[in-house]
């Protein structure tokens, strides 16, 4: 076997899905198939029970999961080492949302692309709700993402920016608001809101405490989509500010006022910790700190 087996296989142990490893790893799914069969034969073991519906791990899975992830991470470790001249090499993949591509990310990769000129960045913008998610499957090295309330003890997070998080109408659908005694009658007024993620948990505990039933119009994946959709007149929305000043929709939007505060909306980049033994993914972090520090944003 060879790490990109071992690294194949530690993905499908946590994804348990073929169709999302293969796409995430750029591998077909015949070909996935045949690797794990071949895994299996070397091992002598059979390290999955699958059917057309599930997949899961073997006791057997499970014990050689343990193996996979230590001969991983000694030769994450190794190639450190034999890193010469700090010269760093290979692919560091990266998840963020659109508009963290555009107002985040450029400081810190113009930067680390002029240090480490040979690694090659692969980037993949998406919903940043799912930013956590694609780490823990070990879809990608670094994501940025939303700070949440409670950190598990397994990530690390560096703080890039705080955005309030605002709600906001269409200037020119403004009529959509419905008023009761001076305020938003939020069980009247649609309303268009995050499918999952911390903008999502905090409106939603925000209705729970003054039990109010909203009338939510659609679900959105990502903030950008909630933007559009506030354009086109469909409702009233919720997102970051930072994402709003981003949008090419921005001129069109009004930002309402007296409406319920909350909390702010924390940005940062995020990995596992064990993956700062990864020269690579360490460099990112430094170069991260430093750019953090001196546009003294946080």
């Amino acid at each position: 076997m060879d790490i990109r087996t071992l690294q194949l296989f530690r993905h499908l142990s946590r994804t348990l899905h073929f169709a999302r490893t293969s796409l995430a790893c750029n591998i077909t799914p015949s070909a996935l198939t045949r690797v794990i069969q071949r895994l299996e034969a070397e091992v002598g073991e059979q390290l999955f029970v699958r059917d057309n519906r599930s997949v899961d791990l073997t006791f057997a899975g499970l014990a050689f999961k343990k193996y996979a992830e230590d001969v991983i991470q000694r030769w994450d470790r190794l190639q450190g080492e034999l890193v010469h001249e700090n010269v760093l090499t290979g692919e560091l993949s990266l998840y963020c949302s659109v508009t963290a591509a555009y107002s985040i990310l450029p400081g810190i990769i113009t930067k680390y692309r002029t240090v480490h000129p040979k690694v090659q960045i692969k980037l993949v913008t998406g919903d940043p709700a799912k930013s956590l998610l694609r780490l823990v499957n070990r879809d990608m090295d670094v994501v940025i993402a939303a700070l949440p309330g409670k950190i598990p003890k397994h990530l690390t997070f560096l703080k890039m920016a705080v955005s309030p998080l605002v709600f906001i109408v269409s200037r020119r659908y403004h009529d959509i608001l419905v008023y009761k005694n001076g305020l938003i009658d939020w069980e009247k007024t649609p309303m268009i809101i995050a499918d999952t993620g911390l903008s999502r948990e905090y409106m939603n505990a925000w209705f729970a405490k003054n039990r109010v039933v909203p009338n939510i119009y659609s679900r959105a994946a990502g903030h950008e989509a909630i933007i559009a959709l506030v354009n086109l007149g469909c409702g009233l929305g919720l997102v970051p500010r930072l994402v709003l000043e981003k949008s090419p929709f921005s001129k069109e939007i009004t930002i309402l006022n007296a409406v319920p505060i909350l909390p702010d909306y924390e940005i940062g980049l995020c990995t596992i910790k064990k993956n700062l033994i990864n020269p690579k993914i360490q460099a990112l972090w430094d170069l991260a700190y430093q750019v953090r520090r001196i546009d003294g944003k946080i």
